[in-house]
C-alpha cells in the first residue's frame, strides 16, 4: 500500500493511503483461500471448490472484510515505523467515494500524535510529607461521638412533654375503616420521635405527649407503600404512652468499648488513635500528592494535542457548571462554552497526565487483578442489592473499566515518583492538616 504524507504540523499528522485495485483482489483470494478447505458446494467435495469459483460467489462478501485488514494493517505497519503514538483513534475517511469494483481505494488516515516526553530527574524533586499524630483531645473527642452514637434512654419526670428526639414507649393498635388490621398493632414499642421510621405524620403527633395518656394518631399511608391493600388508605392508630424518656450519652467505660468490639475502654481508645492516624495519613497524603504535581508541572514543558485539551476543558466546565447549578440532574441545557480558565486546568491535567503515563509505562507499572476487583467490590457497595447487576455491567463496559483503573494506576506511579524523590517529613498538628487540605479545594 501506498503511503504519502499530506499533514505535518505540530502534532497534527495526515496521510493519504492507496490500497490498489491489484492488492485489494489478492487480498480477497488470500481469504478465500484460508476459507477454501472448509467450503462445500453442490457438485464439489469439501474443500475442492475452484477459486474463481469461490470468488464468484462470494467474492463480494469478504471484498469490504479484504479492504478493511488491509486498511487496519497499513496504519499497524505505520506507526511501528514512524515510532509515532495517536493521541486518540484516528480518523479514517474514503477519498474517491464513487468507488466501484476495479478502482484502486484511496483512504486518508489522520490524527494527533502524542508528544515526546521528555525525562524527569525525579531525585531532584523535593516534597514535604506532613506528619500528624492523633493526639489525647482527638481521641477523646472521637470517643465522647461514640457516646452520643451509642445514646441510651432513661425515664423523664413524670408528665413531662415529649420532645423530637425522646423516646416513647407505647401500645398501639392501628385501624383502616374502623377495622384493626394484621401488623398495625404492638406493645411496649420504643419509637424515638423524629427517626422518620414510621409513616409520614405519625411521630409529629405524639410530640407533647405525656405519660400514662392516650392518643389517637390519623394518617393516611403513602400512595406507593409495601403493602398494596393500605396504599393511600386513611388509618386511625389508638396509642398508649407507657413511658417518655430521654436520650443520654452512654458512658464512656468499658462497657462502651464492648459494643463497639473491643476488650476495654484501652483497646478501643488504642483502635481510636490508630484510625484517627490513618485518616490523618490519608489527608497527609492527598496535600503532598498535590504538591508533588505542582513540582513535576514546573518541571516539564511539551507540545499537547490540541483535541486532548479541548476535551478536557469541555468536561471540565460542564463539571463545574453541574456544581454551580445542582437542581439539574440530567444534561439537558444549553452547551457549555470552556473559559481560558477551564482551558489553562486543562492543559495542566492533560500535560500531567501523558507524563504519568509515560512513567507508568516505562516502569512497568502494573494494576493487578487483585487491585481491579477490590475497586470494582467498593463502587459496587453503592449500589445496594444491585452488586451482580454492577459487576456484570462492569464486566461488558471496557469504558468503565479504565475509569476504575486510571486513579489505581495513577496513584501507583505517584508512589513510584516518591520512592525516587527527596521527601522531607513535618510533624504538624491537625489543625494545620486540615487547613493544608482545605487549600487544596480553594486552588
Amino acid at each position: 500500500m501506498q503511503v504519502t504524507e499530506t499533514q505535518n504540523e505540530g502534532l497534527k499528522r495526515a496521510y493519504k493511503m492507496v490500497l490498489t485495485a491489484q492488492e485489494l483482489d489478492d487480498k480477497v483470494i488470500e481469504k478465500l483461500k484460508e476459507a477454501q478447505p472448509e467450503i462445500e458446494m453442490k457438485g464439489f467435495r469439501k474443500g475442492k471448490v475452484p477459486l474463481p469459483l469461490l470468488k464468484k460467489q462470494f467474492g463480494q462478501r469478504v471484498l469490504g472484510e479484504a479492504m478493511q485488514e488491509a486498511v487496519d494493517g497499513a496504519m499497524t505497519q505505520h506507526f511501528e515505523e514512524k515510532g509515532e503514538r495517536p493521541a486518540g483513534e484516528p480518523a479514517m475517511k474514503m477519498l474517491n467515494e464513487d468507488w466501484t469494483e476495479g478502482d484502486d481505494v484511496e483512504v486518508e488516515m489522520s490524527y494527533e500524535a502524542l508528544p515526546e516526553i521528555p525525562e524527569v530527574d525525579f531525585k531532584s524533586v523535593s516534597v514535604e510529607r506532613l506528619v500528624v499524630k492523633a493526639d489525647d483531645a482527638a481521641v477523646d473527642e472521637a470517643l465522647k461521638n461514640l457516646a452520643e452514637s451509642a445514646q441510651d434512654f432513661k425515664d423523664r419526670k413524670k408528665g413531662t412533654k415529649a420532645k423530637d428526639d425522646d423516646q416513647v414507649v407505647i401500645d398501639f393498635v392501628g385501624r383502616v375503616d374502623g377495622e384493626a388490621f394484621e401488623g398495625g398493632s404492638a406493645e411496649d414499642y420504643p419509637l424515638v420521635l423524629g427517626s422518620n421510621s414510621f409513616i409520614p405524620g405519625f411521630e409529629e403527633q405524639l410530640v407533647g405527649v405525656k405519660q400514662d395518656e392516650e392518643k389517637v394518631v390519623k394518617v393516611t399511608f403513602p400512595e406507593e407503600y409495601q403493602a398494596a391493600h393500605l396504599a393511600g388508605k386513611e388509618a386511625e392508630f389508638t396509642c398508649t404512652v407507657k413511658a417518655v424518656k430521654q436520650p443520654v450519652a452512654a458512658e464512656i467505660d468499658d462497657e462502651l468499648a464492648k459494643k463497639y468490639g473491643s476488650e476495654s475502654l484501652d483497646d478501643l481508645k488504642g483502635q481510636i488513635r490508630e484510625r484517627l492516624e490513618q485518616e490523618y495519613a490519608g489527608a497527609a497524603r492527598a496535600v503532598m500528592k498535590r504538591n508533588l504535581l505542582d513540582a513535576l508541572d514546573g518541571k516539564v514543558d511539551f507540545e499537547l494535542p490540541p483535541s486532548m485539551v479541548e476535551a478536557e476543558a469541555k468536561q471540565i466546565a460542564h463539571q463545574l457548571w453541574h456544581e454551580e447549578n445542582p437542581d439539574v440532574q440530567g444534561h439537558d441545557h444549553p452547551e457549555i462554552e470552556p473559559t481560558e480558565e477551564h482551558t489553562k486546568l486543562a492543559e495542566r491535567r492533560v500535560r500531567l497526565g501523558l507524563l504519568l503515563a509515560e512513567v507508568g509505562q516505562k516502569a512497568e507499572v502494573e494494576v493487578t487483578d487483585a487491585e481491579m476487583t477490590q475497586a470494582v467490590m467498593t463502587q459496587a457497595r453503592q449500589y445496594p442489592g444491585q452488586e451482580r447487576e454492577f459487576f456484570e455491567f462492569v464486566q461488558q463496559n471496557p469504558q468503565m473499566r479504565q475509569q476504575l483503573r486510571a486513579p489505581i494506576f495513577e496513584d501507583k506511579v505517584i508512589d513510584y515518583i516518591v520512592e525516587l524523590a527527596e521527601v522531607t517529613e513535618k510533624e504538624v498538628g491537625k489543625d494545620e492538616l486540615e487547613k493544608a487540605v482545605e487549600a487544596l479545594d480553594d486552588e
